[in-house]
């Protein structure tokens, strides 16, 4: 048996602000939507993670997700124009990643990261 793919299950009583910040901010397609439910996501391959910690790194919390991008100055930018406070960061890690935190529309704390 091997596990094929992760999902990361949000509940919120309105998907409608999910399309903002993971659509329209990060660029995310919709993967599917039944009214009830909607996934976002990408068609790309993707390794199949799950992270258990005690804290976020550099003494900052842990993220509830954390979202690798291909450029995370261009994601930030995105992030502040879009009027998403930014909580922790940019910064750069002494493990060799650029991030920054962001709560998303339902209070979740999102690492937006890319490795150098």
């Amino acid at each position: 048996m091997k596990v094929r793919r992760i999902v990361a299950n949000i509940e919120t009583p309105d998907i409608a602000a999910a399309k903002s910040f993971y659509q329209d901010v990060l660029g995310l397609d919709v993967l599917m939507d039944h009214g009830w439910i909607a996934t976002f996501g990408s068609q790309a391959k993707m390794d199949v993670q799950i992270s258990f910690a005690i804290e976020g790194g550099s003494g900052s919390p842990v993220p509830d997700l954390s979202i690798e991008v291909d450029d995370v100055d261009a994601a930030l930018d995105a992030m502040k124009a879009a009027g998403f406070a930014i909580e922790y960061g940019p910064a750069d890690e002494p493990w060799g990643v650029r991030r920054f935190y962001v709560r998303d529309p339902f209070g979740r704390l999102v690492n937006i990261l890319s490795h150098r």
